[in-house]
Order: C-alpha cells, then sequence, then structure tokens
C-alpha cells in the first residue's frame, strides 16, 4: 500500500476497488442447491398425466370386471396352476443350469469332439423356439413309437410304450430342459471366461489343485458375472411356462383358460393371470437383486458410498464447546 508525503496510506485505485466489489465469493459446493431444470418438471408432469390416464381408464372401464379379478384371484384351480408353473420353472432351471454347466466346460474343453458336440447342442436347442419343442417331444410317439434302455447297436435291458413315458408332464419339463441348458451354458461359460486367466495361474503357482482352483477362485468371482442373466433367465422361464398350455399342461394360463371357456368371461381372468405373473416376477426380480449385491461387494462402489451417507445422515452432531474429530 503506497503513503503519502506524510506519511497517511494513499486510498486505493477506484479500479482495484471496483474489481474487489464486483467480486463475488465463491459458491459452496457442498451446500449449494440443486439448478432448476424445467424440461424435467415438464417431463415429470407428462409422465403423470399419462399414470393418471390409465389409471382414470383401468378404474372407470365397466368391461374389466374387477369383482370377477376378485372373486376367482384365489380360486382353487387358479393357485393349483400357479403352483404347477412354478414347480414347472423350478424343474426346468436346475435341470438347465447343471445341463448348462456341462455343455460350458465342454465348450471350453481341449477336447475338440466334444467342444464341437456342445457346440452344435446350443446351436439347435438355442435356435428352434420353445413351442415347436414343446410339441415335437408331446408327439414323439408319433416318431418313435417304444423307448428303449440299453447298449447302442447292441442288446436292450429294456423298452416301455413312448406314450406312457411322454406324458405332459415330462414332454414340459424335457422340452423346458433343453432350451435352458443351451442359454445356461453360455451364460455359464461367459462368466467363467471373465475371469482373469492370471488368477489361475498365481492359485495353480500356490499349489491349489483343479477343484480348490475352480470353485475358490474362479467360480466366486464369475458369479458376479452369471447371476444377473441367470437371473433373468428363470424369469423367462417362469414367463415361458404359459406355452405348456398348449399340450394340455394345467399351468396357470391352461387354468385360466378352461374357466373362460367355461364363463366367457376372457378379459377379468386373463387380468387374473397377469397379475398373478406380474407377483412371482416383483418377487424374483427382487431376490435377484439380493444375490447381485450380495456377489459384487468388492466390485461395486455404490453401496459402500450409499453405507457412508446413511451413516452421516445419522450421525448426531458434535457438542458445543467439544472438537469434532
Amino acid at each position: 500500500m503506497s503513503t503519502s508525503a506524510a506519511g497517511a496510506p494513499l486510498p486505493p485505485p477506484a479500479s482495484l476497488a471496483a474489481s474487489s466489489s464486483r467480486a463475488a465469493p465463491p459458491e459452496d459446493i457442498a451446500t449449494a442447491g440443486r439448478r432448476l431444470r424445467p424440461m424435467h418438471w415438464l417431463v415429470t408432469l407428462l409422465l403423470l398425466l399419462v399414470a393418471a390416464q390409465i389409471a382414470w381408464f383401468l378404474w372407470t372401464n365397466p368391461r374389466f370386471e374387477w369383482k370377477v379379478v376378485a372373486q376367482y384371484l384365489f380360486e382353487p384351480t387358479i393357485l393349483k396352476g400357479l403352483g404347477t408353473t412354478l414347480l414347472l420353472a423350478l424343474a426346468a432351471m436346475v435341470g438347465g443350469s447343471v445341463a448348462g454347466g456341462l455343455l460350458a466346460a465342454a465348450r471350453m474343453s481341449e477336447l475338440l469332439p466334444a467342444r464341437w458336440a456342445a457346440t452344435t447342442f446350443v446351436a439347435v436347442f438355442r435356435g428352434i423356439p420353445p413351442l415347436v419343442q414343446l410339441i415335437f417331444w408331446f408327439n414323439l410317439a408319433y416318431l418313435v413309437p417304444r423307448l428303449s434302455l440299453g447298449i447302442p447297436f447292441g442288446p436292450s435291458f429294456g423298452d416301455w410304450s413312448t406314450n406312457a413315458v411322454i406324458t405332459p408332464v415330462t414332454a414340459a419339463i424335457v422340452g423346458l430342459t433343453l432350451v435352458e441348458s443351451a442359454y445356461m451354458a453360455e451364460i455359464i461359460r461367459a462368466g467363467v471366461l471373465s475371469v482373469d486367466i492370471g488368477q489361475r495361474e498365481a492359485s495353480k503357482a500356490m499349489g491349489f489343485t483343479a477343484g480348490q482352483n475352480f470353485f475358490r477362485i474362479v467360480l466366486p468371482q464369475a458369479m458376479r458375472v452369471i447371476i444377473p442373466p441367470s437371473g433373468s433367465q428363470f424369469i423367462s422361464v417362469v414367463k415361458g411356462t404359459a406355452l405348456v398350455s398348449v399340450i394340455g399342461m394345467s399351468d396357470l394360463l391352461y387354468s385360466v383358460q378352461v374357466i373362460y371357456n367355461r364363463t366367457y368371461q376372457i378379459i377379468p381372468m386373463l387380468i387374473v393371470a397377469c397379475l398373478w405373473y406380474l407377483l412371482v416376477v416383483t418377487l424374483l426380480s427382487m431376490g435377484q437383486s439380493r444375490l447381485e449385491r450380495r456377489f459384487s461387494r468388492g466390485h461395486s462402489r455404490h453401496a459402500p458410498e450409499r453405507r457412508s451417507r446413511l451413516f452421516a445422515a445419522t450421525r448426531r452432531p458434535p457438542r458445543k464447546g467439544k472438537e469434532q474429530p
């Protein structure tokens, strides 16, 4: 600061004073509010209008016949069909996962014939629509009247009538399991290949056996990649079981069809089926999300951040006179 001849400080120049008065204090990012975004509000308003229109249509249209929906929602035949649907989906998923694991191992094998056979199996059963396969297995007796068990081109230990073996239940389980095994083979193979090969080599260098290497090193990391598509595939199986109604299997859709063929209340009965499908899929999606979070520990950064924000929000403010640690 400059001084006058008498030693008194001189006032700052006018330009410097003006620039100091114009400079605003820097905004604290931690306390800054969110900007007003008109497009966000506009999109939100449009979505609310669409939701209100849909709700009004569902509530005011008498042809939905909600009283009929409530009457048949817990009908014993409907619940029995729902149980059949869940059992079919579970059997197809378990069988498909086991067969898919074997197919994935064959596809990654160094044995060339096994790799070719697994690749052909996956291509065939993933390329043919599930409905076509169900109809084919249900009509297998036309192609093979009797099923036999024995040595190829050798003696037979026993044979049975195909119509007695291939019932609607067995045709549904076989058809859905074969389809799921083809998809699960690719899902499991992708999960195993996602693990860095350096970790397998490091485990071998530490003296791990092949089984320890797979179950303790590869599989826990592969599950992070396997679970999301496997959960989606299980949900697809649950919905895909509706196809078995074509071969006379008493699943949820078939039970609904039996009722509306008698009462001619088609839309209300289809709504009953939709509600049960939505409930089952929602519960499965919630379980899938929990499994994904469990196997993504150490890889996802969202969960620790969420916990830290929750902890920060629930901490008590420090008392006056005490320094905050």
